[in-house]
């Protein structure tokens, strides 16, 4: 199993870059951001782009992989998205990992004027954007008429660094998501299920999170391809624990050995951020980063 973590883009440059230099020295294996243009009790605060974020970082880390969690098509186009990607996996040397997923009804889904889309409608064009986006990101030039994107003679040379391309981490639960997990996906990415957070118990958490597994598993099978291909990442404090596996070693050693006898391969925490629901004492979450996974039996 691996850890790593989310830094939200909350903080200015001068700051920020001490972070997720931190991060790195932590140990953890990637430091992924939320790739949004404001994001709930933040939309009134500090925010800062993922893209420019993520440059910034390739080029104040070394070894540490970065990406997104997740990138929707909300407020991107496959086209000026892959650009921007074989942009950044160069800039990094080829350690960019995108999770991608539908989206949702935040404030990204109105920013630019459209009216929310509805589920069926987010699926749709999930759906369209991923292949295109496949395809963009292997071929040097790329035409394709969609009912929702459209590529005319669109280059990107010289690729990716990452070969055949950087990888896709997809976050799904639904059938269809789950089928694009199985078909483009190098990993999958769940928050649990969303029903259960408010008043769901950690053990209902377990099983939601296994049965997600056996359906990403059926996707696997449709699709000829064998489930242990794909990484699996649980996005954590979005389940029925929230923040408390970060309250101590012990609390998330317990929490990481449940996830992992289900599968999961990679576990991500968000960094503190005081007076937020990330709130965390960054000591213990200096030696959860440290210590807990050596403690696994």
């Amino acid at each position: 199993m691996r850890l790593s973590t989310v830094i939200l883009p909350v903080h200015r440059w001068g700051e920020g870059q001490k972070i997720w230099r931190r991060a790195e020295e932590l140990g953890f294996h990637a430091a992924y951001t939320y790739d949004h243009l404001s994001w709930r009790s933040f939309r009134e605060k500090t925010w800062f782009g993922a893209i420019p974020t993520l440059t910034a970082a390739a080029v104040a880390t070394e070894t540490m992989r970065l990406g997104t969690l997740v990138t929707s098509p909300n407020f991107r186009h496959p086209v000026t998205l892959a650009k921007e990607l074989i942009s950044l996996d160069d800039i990094s040397g080829g350690r960019v990992t995108l999770g991608i997923g539908a989206g949702g009804n935040g404030f990204d889904a109105t920013a630019l004027g459209q009216d929310p889309w509805t589920p069926r409608e987010r699926a749709d064009r999930f759906g369209e954007f991923v292949p295109l986006l496949d395809r963009l990101l292997t071929e040097g030039a790329v035409s394709q008429q969609g009912a929702f994107y459209t590529a005319q003679e669109a280059r990107n040379i010289p690729g990716c660094v990452q070969s055949p391309r950087l990888p896709f981490a997809v976050a799904a639960t639904g059938p269809r998501g789950l089928r694009l997990a199985a078909r483009y996906g190098q990993a999958w990415v769940t928050t649990g299920d969303p029903k259960l957070f408010e008043e769901g118990t950690p053990e209902q958490s377990v099983e939601a999170l296994r049965g997600q597994i056996g359906r990403l598993g059926t996707a696997c099978e449709e699709t000829g391809r064998d489930v242990a291909e794909l990484d699996k990442i649980l996005l954590t404090a979005f389940t029925p624990d929230r923040n408390r596996p970060l309250e101590s070693v012990d609390a998330f050693v317990d929490f990481a050995g449940r996830h992992r006898d289900l599968g999961f391969t990679e576990l991500v925490v968000h960094w503190p951020i005081p007076d937020s629901d990330f709130d965390t004492d960054p000591v213990v979450f200096e030696r959860i980063a440290t210590e807990a996974l050596g403690r696994l039996g």
